[in-house]
């Protein structure tokens, strides 16, 4: 029986126990005890048959426990507590010799096989080229680069995906304001749009008009190289920010082919001939208030201006019929009751959509100094994502917009992103991680970097309770990411590093690593550490921070 880690082994024993019995069960859960005393695992399994066989649930798990098949060398004891708990203790050779593999699989450990041959689309970020990335931007981007890292690890083919809108209002705007910053470089007193686009950036692609140009274009608002050139401008500083994260989108889909390819003609076609649209007030709606929705909602405006709702379900479907098994969507809290509308009409249009998966990220506020940091894509004042990683560094950045989960509020201290203490959250993991470097350079002859390949020491000298506790927490890293890659929610990561950090501390606080009194102890301990530092690096990897070696 091949297993993944301790609590997919167990699962799978107990499984097979209560098929022996001739019993199901829709879910059962494995916790770990509060209480050491009552084990490693703990199993309800008893419990939530027990109103179906209307029995003891003390009886039920004995039952279980009497037809469990286990290997003896990795559960050393099953016991049942309280109420019906089905209780493992796990045995110290079982953690030992998860060490082993640590060493062996080094920076595979913690890789899952699970979506072996699979495919999935992320598309995230996706903000329109009428700007640069503002600070706001940042949750999304960091997030997502550690969402499409989890669906790595838990293996994934990912394919990094950010869709734009390079049509509409919103472009005919920067559009205009290019323009007019262009005119100003003329005739300094022209009017400048009241809904423009201002910033720095604007003026700059004026700049560059104007210095291939010249005054040629002066009465030529419409001319189409203001717009091409502010969304080449745009995009050029916006893919230059997701290079600082080594971010790099595999595709760029604008919503103009959505048009040019005749999506949206044959989706309209399809909600007509399937009687899901009708006509009013010279707009085509889209009948959703049959469906639980407050009311119909318009996909074509009467000027023919498409909704985002049109092109949004055209976009998926090209996403569904290019095959992916799994498509993931991160948008902020503005698109919280929108994207459900969107999932509609795909439905509506014939397409399931069990495969996709929306995450739906709350704002960021941004504090320096107990003051909030404003900004405005149109305002002349705005806090840029380039800004944020000047004033907190890349690393800082990274870590803290991915600590929570998406779903809360999220208030970015910049103050302490900079602090270079433990009170930095990042900086606690990561010089947990340069500690544990600085101890192996320390360790001369002891051990070396070819052996930890194959590692030769004797681990039945790692027995005292710190040291089986740290094996403990390192053992349960590759159950972590499949948890966290399952309901892809990197914050859980970081949640599971803090107490890896916390248990080696405690570890080296108590025990001398390096003793020269005992070489082969001192070459165990150190294995030790080296395991620990490779599952600190193998979960900065996933959550997209650097490993430093020095602090």
């Amino acid at each position: 029986m091949k297993e993944e880690n301790m609590i997919e082994y167990i699962r799978t024993i107990i499984d097979i126990a209560l098929a022996s019995l001739g019993y199901t069960i829709k879910e059962y859960k494995i916790d770990k005890p509060k209480n050491e005393s009552f084990g490693d695992f703990s199993v309800n399994a008893a419990m939530s048959l027990a109103s179906e066989l209307k029995e003891n649930p003390r009886n039920i798990a004995a039952g279980i426990i009497g037809r469990l098949e286990y290997d003896n060398t990795k559960i050393s004891k099953i016991t049942v507590a309280g109420a019906g708990f089905i209780n493992f203790f796990i045995s110290d050779d079982y953690y030992k010799s998860v060490l082993i593999k640590i060493l062996e699989e080094k920076d595979n450990y913690g890789r899952s096989c699970l979506n072996e041959g699979k495919t999935a689309n992320l598309e995230w970020v996706s903000a329109n080229p009428t700007g640069l990335l503002h600070a706001g931007h940042g949750r999304q981007v960091c997030l997502g680069k550690a969402i499409a890292n989890l669906l790595e690890w838990s293996g994934y083919e990912v394919t990094r995906e950010y869709y734009y809108n390079d049509a509409g209002n919103q472009m005919n705007m920067l559009s205009k304001s290019v323009y007019a910053r262009y005119m100003q470089l003329i005739t300094p007193d022209f009017p400048f749009p009241p809904d423009g686009y201002h910033g720095e950036y604007i003026k700059e692609i004026a700049k560059i008009i104007f210095n291939n140009k010249g005054d040629a274009l002066k009465d030529k608002e419409d001319d189409i190289l203001f717009r091409e050139t502010a969304e080449q401008y745009n995009f050029g500083r916006i893919k230059e920010t997701l290079g600082k994260f080594n971010i790099k989108h595999d595709v760029f889909f604008n919503e103009t082919s959505l048009y040019s390819q005749g999506d949206l003609k044959v989706l309209l076609e399809k909600f007509r001939e399937n009687n899901l649209s009708y006509e009013k007030e010279g707009a085509v709606w889209l009948k959703m208030e049959d469906e639980g929705f407050e009311k119909d909602k318009v996909i074509v405006k009467s000027t023919g201006e498409p909704t985002y709702r049109l092109p949004d379900i055209a976009y998926h479907i090209n996403k569904i019929k290019r095959g992916f098994d799994f498509i993931v969507d991160i948008f902020g809290s503005d698109h919280g009751d929108t994207y459900k509308e969107v999932l509609f009409g795909i439905r509506a249009a014939g397409y399931s959509t069990e495969n996709i998966k929306v995450i739906i990220h709350q704002m960021v506020t941004f504090k320096t100094a107990a003051e909030s940091v404003k900004m405005s894509k149109r305002s002349d004042k705005v806090y840029l994502l380039d800004d944020l990683i000047s004033d907190a560094g890349i690393d800082a950045t990274q870590f803290f917009f991915v600590m929570r989960a998406p779903g809360t509020q999220l208030d970015f201290d910049i103050d302490l992103a900079r602090e270079q203490s433990d009170k930095n959250p990042v900086y606690y993991l990561q010089y947990a991680h340069a500690r544990i470097c600085g101890i192996l350079r320390n360790a001369g002859e002891i051990i070396s970097p070819e052996k930890i390949c194959a590692p030769d020491f004797r681990y039945e000298l790692i027995n005292n309770s710190d040291e089986i506790d740290l094996l403990k927490i390192l053992s349960l890293f590759p159950h972590e990411i499949s948890e966290a890659s399952y309901a892809l929610e990197p914050h859980r990561i970081i949640n599971y590093l803090n107490r890896t950090a916390e248990a080696f501390h405690k570890f080296y606080h108590n025990n001398r690593v390096i003793d020269a009194g005992n070489s082969e102890l001192s070459k165990a301990r150190l294995y030790l550490c080296y395991a620990a530092k490779q599952v600190l690096k193998n979960g900065f990897d996933v959550i997209g921070i650097s490993a430093p070696e020095r602090m």
